[in-house]
C-alpha cells in the first residue's frame, strides 16, 4: 500500500504565497503521475494540477500562471507553489499519486492523502 502525506497548509493573506508538499512512501512501487485536487465546503472536488514521471505538467485554468507544480523523482515528492492567492482558493488540498505495485507493473492505482487546509483571508 502506498501512503501519501501532505504538508504546508495554513492561513495566508490575499495576494500572498504558499507552498504545499506531498510525499509518497511504501514498498515496491513505481510512480507515474502526481498531482493535486482541492475541495471547498459544499463544493465538488476539482482538479488543480498534475505532473507526469517525465515532467509534463497540466493545470486547471484558475491555476495557470499562478501555481507551479514540481516533483523530485528520487524522493517521490511533489510540490505546489501557489502565488497571488485569492479568497476563492481557500479549500482542502489533496495530493494524489498514481502508482503501480510490483509485480503488477501494468496495473496502476490512485492513492490519496488526507488533505491540507489552505485559508486565504481578504
Amino acid at each position: 500500500q502506498v501512503r501519501v502525506a501532505e504538508s504546508g497548509g495554513g492561513v495566508v493573506q490575499a495576494g500572498g504565497s504558499l507552498r504545499l508538499s506531498c510525499s509518497a512512501s511504501g514498498d515496491r512501487f513505481t510512480v507515474k503521475d502526481m498531482g493535486w485536487y482541492r475541495q471547498a465546503p459544499g463544493l465538488q472536488r476539482e482538479f488543480v494540477a498534475s505532473i507526469t514521471d517525465v515532467g509534463s505538467t497540466s493545470y486547471q485554468a484558475f491555476a495557470q500562471g499562478r501555481f507551479t507544480i514540481s516533483r523530485d523523482n528520487a524522493e517521490n515528492t511533489v510540490s505546489l507553489q501557489m502565488t497571488s492567492l485569492k479568497p476563492e482558493d481557500s479549500a482542502v488540498y489533496y495530493c494524489y499519486v498514481r502508482a503501480a505495485n510490483q509485480p503488477t507493473w501494468w496495473e496502476e492505482h490512485d492513492y490519496w492523502g488526507r488533505g491540507s487546509e489552505v485559508t486565504v483571508s481578504s
